[in-house]
């Protein structure tokens, strides 16, 4: 089992005694999210596949309060908010912009990315160094304003 996946477990537990039904909530809802690729893929999944899941479901969390403000109705934004903070607790500590650009730039000599054509190639090497430490989207922009 991984290391992720238990300190999810345990938290789960410690939410049960306390009697926290929200963080309970998004407990149950990241564990059974594991559950599903242990039982769809037949694997037991490491802590990078635990990370990028926790990534998806903070990213899926994000849109939902985005459409939730767009339609009026912030009581529904504000838990899926605070569904976002609980997850976030399980994530390693964020990149700064200087380090991602660091790592952008790492990984531009690496390849010998020159245009726009090598942003796979670029965006290939940084995946793994910046899953659940920074937002993609953002990292993938700064990527492409590099190389335009």
């Amino acid at each position: 089992m991984s290391a992720l996946k238990e300190q999810l477990t345990a938290a789960m537990k410690d939410a049960m005694r306390a009697k926290e039904k929200a963080r309970l909530g998004v407990f149950r809802m990241a564990l059974a999210a594991i559950k599903q690729i242990e039982v769809d893929e037949r694997i037991d999944p490491d802590d990078a596949r635990v990370l990028a899941l926790l990534d998806k479901l903070i990213k899926q969390r994000k849109d939902s309060a985005t459409q939730y403000r767009d339609a009026n109705r912030p009581e529904l934004a504000e838990i899926e908010e605070a569904e976002i903070v609980v997850l976030q607790e399980f994530l390693p500590t964020q990149l700064t912009d200087a380090e991602i650009d660091a790592l952008i730039d790492d990984a531009m000599a690496q390849t010998g990315a020159s245009g726009m054509q090598d942003m796979g190639k670029v965006m290939g090497i940084l995946k793994p160094q910046l899953q659940g430490r920074a937002d993609m989207g953002a990292a993938s922009g700064k990527v492409r304003a590099k190389l335009a």
